[in-house]
């Protein structure tokens, strides 16, 4: 695993929508910028090497994004890469969805819920949202947000930007109330019979 640089986004937010929040929600990204294997080759159907390197990678940024958590524990999680220009989508695809997520997973020991993911192709600077969702499930509302990183020089046009991302606590001034699982379960039944 050769990575050309290795960051940690480490946000705080204790006041949102002017109001001081009881608990502060802390969100914390780790990202790591290394070599597309396959930059420059065009549309390629076996990515084994793409999937493996990213569990690596993101068994290396899953432990510190952690450490950099600790003493809270997560309560969501995301993952997000930036492919460079000489890549493809699906590449970046690869990366987050094949094996990343087991990396995730192991080092909570947990978290069965789908883990919210967001790939695009992109040049030096550009930024990435990482979505959260819950750990448990994806149903838990107050645990969907949003983080965005940046990182100046990256990905240049044959590099991949991968990140993994944790919130403790819930978004702030999380207040709303959706549909019901229960619910949406029933309209789509509804629908599927029009």
């Amino acid at each position: 695993m050769d990575l050309r640089q290795v960051y940690l986004f480490d946000q705080e937010v204790r006041s949102e929508g002017g109001r001081k929040l009881a608990t502060p929600a802390r969100r914390i990204a780790a990202a790591a910028v290394f070599k597309n294997p396959y930059a420059g080759r065009g549309a390629i159907d076996d990515h084994a090497e793409l999937a493996e390197l990213s569990l690596q990678v993101g068994e290396h940024l899953t432990q510190r994004a952690l450490q950099a958590l600790h003493p809270l524990t997560p309560d969501a999680f995301g993952k997000a890469t930036v492919v460079g220009t000489s890549g493809d989508l699906e590449q970046g695809l690869v990366a987050i969805h094949v094996r990343l997520g087991l990396a995730m997973r192991r080092g909570i020991k947990g978290g069965p819920a789908l883990i919210p993911g967001n790939a695009k192709i992109g040049a030096p600077g550009c930024s990435i949202d990482i979505v959260f969702g819950g750990l448990d499930s994806e149903w838990d509302l107050d645990a969907m947000d949003c983080m965005p990183i940046t990182i100046p020089d990256a990905p240049r046009h044959d590099e991949i930007l991968l990140a993994v991302a944790f919130l403790a606590g819930k978004r702030p001034n999380a207040r709303i109330k959706g549909a019901s699982r229960e619910a949406v379960a029933k309209l789509v039944e509804d629908l599927q019979r029009v």
